[in-house]
């Protein structure tokens, strides 16, 4: 679990320093539309960036004006948005997910289960940790297990119900991931919970479905998705002699 204390000064983000000749160059790259203009330079709506210093990045500003200065909270804006930025608790940069697409090397998702994957906002959208916790609580009812090596599941205080620390619902990311194993009789009831929650969050998401095909070729999760009036797209993945095999036949 992550825990937060405040810096007391305030929570500081990414800043527009007195260099700024307001050009507007990087207005077009921040994909929270975070970035306007003033009277007399470029200001940064704090409450919407997501700190993932693409304008910085960019290499358009030619005064050089952007101040980074992630502390607090602003941390895990950046942690969960910028893709260079490593998670302190997984090591893994950006959204910091572990494949769930490599599973005959890591062996996580067992034959009987599933593991589902929801991707909450996008370039141009983004998502508040508040409807990713709603997410995270509606799919707990069910019982699933959630994955530990996930980013987004260092943020919860109680993993049986998916309920997240109260500092954080407020924090805007560019992307987060609720990922969980399922058994596959639970599955349907869980895909219902998704379709309920789908209309009281403030954000657009997508699900992914993963699960062992059997030795008749058929997919359970696929046939339970669109049992529950879901059109899946099947995606198949072979990595052929990378790693080491891990996954078992059980």
């Amino acid at each position: 679990m992550w825990l937060f204390i405040s810096n007391g000064k305030g929570e500081i983000g990414v800043k527009i320093n007195e260099n700024c000749i307001a050009c507007g160059n990087c207005l077009p790259y921040c994909p929270m539309g975070a970035i306007s203009l003033g009277d007399e330079r470029a200001v940064v709506d704090e409450d919407e960036c997501v700190e993932c210093n693409i304008c910085r990045r960019a290499g358009v500003c030619p005064t050089d004006s952007f101040e980074p200065q992630v502390e607090g909270l602003r941390a895990v804006r950046n942690t969960f948005s910028d893709p260079l930025v490593p998670h302190k608790n997984t090591s893994v940069p950006g959204r910091g997910t572990e494949e769930m697409k490599t599973n005959e090397v890591t062996g996580r998702f067992r034959r009987g289960h599933a593991g589902v994957a929801i991707e909450l906002g996008r370039p141009g959208t983004g998502a508040r940790f508040r409807d990713v916790e709603k997410v995270a609580m509606a799919c707990a009812e069910v019982g699933v297990t959630f994955e530990t090596h996930n980013p987004v599941t260092f943020l919860m205080k109680d993993l049986e119900t998916g309920k997240f620390q109260d500092e954080i619902l407020n924090e805007k990311v560019l992307s987060a991931i609720v990922e969980f194993d399922v058994p596959n009789e639970k599955l349907a009831a869980v895909l219902e919970k998704i379709r309920e929650v789908a209309g009281k969050i403030d954000t657009v998401f997508s699900l992914d479905l993963a699960c062992r095909v059997e030795e008749d070729n058929s997919a359970p999760a696929v046939e339970i998705a669109r049992a529950g009036g879901f059109n899946p797209t099947i995606n198949g993945k072979t990595n052929i002699g990378l790693g080491r095999p891990l996954a078992k036949e059980a």
